[in-house]
């Protein structure tokens, strides 16, 4: 039976994610469902979750997935060691825009580490305890980034199994955390040692290791809707862009606002119609429409209970627009 240090779930999932409207709006007839769009479009605007094989870099598995797709762009959301397996979400074309969402994500991991000497398992579950919540790290030496303590956030530790010298958990982290330095870090405050011997990544915010495919996956896909006419093995293996965004707090635009936020203006009060998940000042959300539809990703300037209570003022400045320009005119009739 699993033992469960923290609570097992990301900050996010602990928000209440009722939509709330602030006033009646009906969508139009213009943009569509993203989850009944058509292949071509999902290969433009669309994300892979590769099953990353031991070996190749993630540089490399973009490369292979740009290969098999024969598309110039594509791009990962946060790099795994050659040796480690596991989910890497891949976006395609101009859904790279919106893996800077992707990239902040809490992660989930499944790692197995071995102490350098046997010890009772109390004391490694009190010094397991000691590094849920928030920790300092200093990255590695052959990290790529700057070698300076930074503070990070271990959510949960969930300990699947251990035998000897062996345990075997799950992990979910904040992003930037290094597992393979929380395992020697344990090490050293355990005073044995301990080192990292596989790692598996299971989870990217939302997305999970049972919606990863394999490279061969992806190929036989395409085969089978190039040569074959059929589309149902593509479709279930390419996700619309929206799935990069479901960990995020997400505000619901009048269908009349969208034209002028693929144009770059800022979001004000009368353009929100629905609110879903809380959020704060200076908080990364996603602007939708009625169809579920991604706008664009923006940075709050009220929180939610300030927005709640205004009739004027600008919500959140955009980072990056998503959506086509020309998907919404400038008047809707």
């Amino acid at each position: 039976m699993s033992i469960i240090i923290g609570e097992k779930a990301f900050p996010w999932e602990k928000k209440e994610w009722k939509r709330i409207w602030l006033r009646e709006a009906k969508p139009s007839s213009y943009g569509f469902n993203p989850y009944e769009q058509d292949i071509d479009e999902l290969l433009r605007n669309g994300l892979v979750v590769i099953d990353k094989p031991p070996g190749p870099t993630s540089h490399q598995v973009v490369d292979y997935v740009k290969k098999i797709l024969n598309i110039e762009k594509a791009g990962h959301s946060g790099t795994l060691d050659p040796r480690v397996t596991g989910v890497l979400p891949i976006a395609l074309k101009k859904a790279t825009k919106a893996i800077q969402a992707l990239l902040l994500a809490g992660k989930e991991y499944v790692c197995l580490f071995k102490l350098h000497r046997e010890l009772d398992k109390d004391k490694v579950l009190e010094a397991m305890a000691s590094m849920v919540g928030e920790i300092s790290q200093l990255p590695p030496r052959r990290s790529a980034v700057k070698r300076r303590i930074r503070k990070r956030h271990v959510y949960y530790v969930e300990i699947l199994d251990e035998e000897d010298t062996y345990y075997l958990i799950r992990i979910g982290v904040e992003a930037g955390t290094y597992i393979r330095k929380w395992v020697h870090d344990l090490g050293l405050k355990l005073g044995v040692g301990a080192h990292m011997v596989e790692l598996r990544r299971t989870r990217v915010g939302a997305l999970e290791e049972s919606r990863a495919i394999t490279l061969q996956d992806l190929s036989d896909g395409l085969f089978f809707y190039k040569h074959l006419g059929r589309d149902d093995l593509l479709r279930n293996k390419i996700l619309p862009v929206e799935e990069a965004v479901m960990h995020l707090p997400r505000i619901i635009v009048a269908d009349n606002a969208i034209y002028s936020l693929c144009h770059g203006a800022s979001l004000k009060v009368p353009g929100v119609v629905a609110l879903e998940g809380d959020f704060s000042r200076n908080e990364l959300v996603a602007l939708m429409s009625l169809k579920n539809e991604l706008i664009a990703l923006a940075r709050t300037e009220m929180s939610r209970e300030e927005l709640l209570s205004s009739e004027k003022g600008i919500v959140a400045k955009l980072e990056r627009v998503i959506m086509n320009q020309d998907r919404y005119p400038k008047i809707i009739p």
